[in-house]
């Protein structure tokens, strides 16, 4: 569970690159990048069947949560299901971001054992993430438990059952950077124990929202310290309506000039969760996300504007108690925007904050007609547009190496080594090479 977002632009920028004006850089491959946001998904684990309990206790007996049949829930989100989502997304093109809970609501660590499961069910429940689901979706944590804080020293729950103690709620108000660095990099180690490699975090309800300067140094330490990850990206905050932006935030920003730049990418959902919920609620319902004619919706709105277009949903609401209540609803908004727009691009969140950071942090500069480039990252669709006159086919030089660009007829035949002749303008979609680079026009 994720909360909606009240101060996501409260962060730190950082530095900027110098560009020259008339130079814009679109959309990869000038599409809308779109994905899926799934939190509270884990191994075997039907995780809110047992967090709830763990939620009324700590909020009180007349708690939403205190009310809910969690009791008539199953126990397990089983492997098939999980299989049958993955082909389902392959076959579509879907990609996203899909939660891993290390230590799912206390009652075993995936990396030693979760007692109702054999170790032969866990491991091969695992490979199953590996093999089907890491292709398209990457891996987040979850925190660690996704309900009572875990005590580092012990790898045991505090015993405190306040709010005061539950990741959900009140613990991380007030943590130092390093204190949540210890908390993520805890939860990542025990993904990296499985051999799930991590590019970001999530965080569960209002982990981090009373924190978010040093959550977003956190994220970034963690996971470089953890992984390596060159560009860590988090996902906190959502705005489900509304012209707030939903563009992901490029912030800590340092070192653009050096040999190991530094930047943490902030990813923001669009919707809310109108597929079941984490509490298997009565779904809203597709129309919410996008009309059957395509005219309307929160889809439409964000894509129209040429943003993002993450959707955001709980494990427990797709899987429905085994009916896939909101699984039928995905299939149905997917099958919706590719019937309505040709423009999309499904991404993955390390692609996209990949994107969005070499899209805000590459220094430009015009040289004639053409372009030169010093970029902190490498970026396969880098994408840009600028007045030019073409009389050959532009070319991209970098390392020693030229790469001659293939004019297309059609914008939407835009790919990594192509150029699209847009009147007076040139659009050119290339492979954006780490440090400098120059794209020559004749």
């Amino acid at each position: 569970m994720t909360g909606v977002g009240v101060a996501g632009s409260a962060q730190t920028p950082g530095e900027r690159p110098s560009r020259s004006a008339g130079i814009t850089v679109l959309n990869p491959r000038d599409r809308v990048p779109v994905g899926i946001i799934i939190d509270d998904s884990t191994t075997l684990v039907n995780l809110n069947k047992f967090a709830v309990p763990q939620f009324a206790q700590a909020l009180g007996p007349d708690s939403h949560h205190a009310r809910l049949k969690w009791r008539e829930w199953p126990n397990e989100i089983p492997d098939s299901f999980v299989r049958k989502f993955a082909e389902w997304s392959a076959v579509n093109g879907v990609k996203g971001k899909y939660s891993i809970v290390p230590f799912p609501a206390c009652l075993g660590r995936i990396d030693r054992m979760i007692p109702g499961w054999t170790q032969a069910e866990l491991a091969e429940s695992i490979k199953l993430v590996q093999r089907e689901i890491m292709p398209n979706w990457d891996i987040h944590p979850e925190m660690i438990t996704h309900t009572r804080v875990i005590d580092l020293k012990t790898g045991h729950p505090y015993p405190d059952f306040t709010t005061k103690y539950m990741e959900n709620w009140d613990w991380s108000a007030g943590r130092s950077a390093d204190e949540l660095t210890a908390y993520l990099s805890y939860a990542l180690e025990i993904l990296r124990n499985v051999g799930l490699p991590c590019e970001g975090i999530t965080t569960p309800g209002g982990f981090g929202s009373k924190a978010r300067p040093q959550l977003a140094q956190a994220t970034f330490e963690s996971l470089r310290g953890v992984f390596k990850a060159e560009i860590p990206h988090y996902f906190r905050d959502l705005y489900a309506e509304g012209e707030q932006s939903v563009a992901p935030l490029v912030q800590n920003v340092s070192g653009l000039a050096s040999d190991d730049p530094r930047c943490v990418v902030h990813t923001i959902g669009c919707t809310g969760d109108w597929t079941g919920g984490w509490d298997n609620t009565t779904p809203v319902g597709t129309d919410r996300f996008i009309s059957a004619d395509g005219t309307k919706g929160r889809l439409v709105d964000v894509i129209t504007r040429g943003e993002p277009a993450l959707m955001v949903c709980h494990w427990t609401g797709i899987h429905w108690n085994g009916q896939e209540l909101g699984f039928k609803i995905f299939q149905e908004v997917v099958k919706r925007l590719h019937a309505r727009f040709d423009n999309l691009h499904w991404m993955k969140l390390s692609e996209v904050s990949r994107y969005w950071a070499a899209r805000e942090l590459t220094g430009i500069e015009r040289q004639g007609n053409g372009l030169a480039f010093k970029a902190p990252y490498a970026c396969d669709e880098f994408t840009v547009k600028w007045s030019a006159t073409v009389s050959k086919s532009p070319q991209v030089r970098a390392g020693g190496k030229v790469v001659e660009l293939r004019e297309v007829n059609n914008r939407r035949r835009l790919v990594p080594g192509t150029w699209y002749r847009d009147g007076g303008e040139v659009i050119a979609c290339f492979a954006l090479a780490k440090g400098g680079s120059r794209l020559e026009v004749g």
